[in-house]
């Protein structure tokens, strides 16, 4: 029996190779995660689904593309510098409870160093720095912490001259492989730090689609408009899942570490309610797949988006940061501080071959698918990318309005 639906993609990690035969999958080791750090996953996985939530909430854009990982990393350094209700409320949007401080950072130098290590075949770097005014006084203690858990390179920068943002963005485009070139437009008066994380990947498809099945055909958008896409097509052995609110396709990259799983929600245009997919929800479907043949049509596509997240943090309980009133006396002794934008940039492009991805989340302080299934995704979808073994989510997307690539 066919199944046409609607399609929600969720990206928990890309992953890549360099070989496009697909050859015997090389040996990883898992990663090794305590009990109080599953926890954490759990809590930082609570935390993609809900700003995913959040960010579809406070956004016009039809296709959507963040990183979660990013967004927790940067604020994960920035945490470290709060203090009081400030720190309390950060805890909350975060999802943190009932972890130590210790723990915490503990966590995030394990995902830091393991991470790109866990397929030999994907190229996948995270990379995090703090840049601040030079006549700015930063705390020792908070720069050795995020040096310590975070690795992060330390800058101190006259951000006076004119040549200051564009070697911040020279960071920013050199971590990112060039897909994103630029963050910065100009620093205010008050800026006195920015907190950076910048992740990038590639990543190969196990089975890649045949550039000869790429065909032309109609998707409808959320506006209920048909339009043109490049469709990749492929019947082949999948992980597979269905359940009453959607179906279920993993597809995996390089030597299957890291996967993608598209949700493709049931019903028509209009219907599909993506606020409907939960960490508990994905999780569940997860644990119900199984290996089956699937006919996949699937659209390439490509993705750049730029977000303000306060408003999405503000929603998830993060307030006091924001305000003139905030506490971030770990970073410094100096006037009073406060987080003056988050910005997150992104990318994606999808393949025949696999995906590339990338994020830079900055944080500004200032002072003051027949037979077989089908998985035809003609509509608006919704990704997610993770890493498989420890199910830490790196990316999560949403497509509205595929236009032809």
């Amino acid at each position: 029996m066919k199944k046409i639906l609607p399609l929600l993609m969720i990206i928990a990690l890309l992953i890549g190779c360099d070989n496009k035969e697909n050859p015997p999958a090389e040996e990883t080791q898992p990663m090794e995660l305590t009990q109080v750090q599953r926890v954490k996953v759990a809590q930082d996985n609570d935390f993609s689904f809900e700003l995913f939530k959040q960010t579809l909430a406070n956004t016009n854009e039809s296709n959507v593309f963040i990183s979660p990982l990013s967004v927790s990393i940067a604020l994960g350094m920035t945490w470290n510098g709060a203090a009081g209700n400030t720190k309390t409320e950060m805890e909350k949007a975060l999802k943190i409870s009932g972890i130590s401080t210790k723990d915490i950072n503990e966590y995030y130098k394990l995902i830091l160093s393991s991470l790109p290590e866990m397929d030999p075949k994907i190229k996948l770097s995270i990379a995090n720095s703090i840049w601040y005014r030079n006549t700015f006084s930063v705390k020792p203690n908070f720069l050795n912490t995020n040096i310590d858990y975070f690795n992060a390179e330390i800058s101190p920068l006259d951000f006076t001259k004119p040549e200051a943002v564009s070697t911040i963005n020279k960071w920013w485009n050199n971590q990112t492989n060039g897909l994103i070139p630029k963050v910065l437009d100009k620093i205010e008066d008050g800026h006195v730090m920015f907190l950076i994380n910048a992740i990038y990947f590639k990543g190969i498809w196990v089975k890649q689609f045949k550039k000869k099945d790429t065909h032309e055909g109609n998707f409808t958008n959320e506006k209920n408009q048909s339009v043109k896409v490049n469709y990749m097509n492929m019947t082949e052995t999948f992980a597979y899942a269905e359940d009453e609110y959607a179906q279920y396709l993993e597809m995996p990259y390089g030597n299957s570490t890291f996967s993608m799983t598209v949700i493709l929600p049931k019903g028509k245009v209009g219907e599909a309610d993506f606020n409907e997919l939960t960490n508990e929800r994905f999780n569940n479907a997860e644990q119900k797949m199984a290996n089956e043949k699937v006919t996949v049509q699937f659209p390439r596509f490509k993705v750049e988006n730029k977000f303000q997240l306060k408003p999405m943090l503000q929603a998830m309980g993060m307030q006091k940061a924001f305000t003139k009133i905030a506490e971030f006396d770990g970073i410094s002794n100096l006037k009073p501080l406060y987080i003056d934008f988050v910005q997150h940039d992104t990318y994606v492009e999808v393949t025949e071959e696999g995906t590339e991805a990338a994020a830079v989340t900055t944080v500004g302080i200032t002072e003051a698918i027949s037979n077989n299934p089908q998985f035809i995704a003609n509509k608006p979808f919704a990704f997610v990318i993770k890493e498989k073994n420890s199910g830490i989510i790196l990316f999560m997307g949403k497509m509205g309005n595929v236009e032809k690539y």
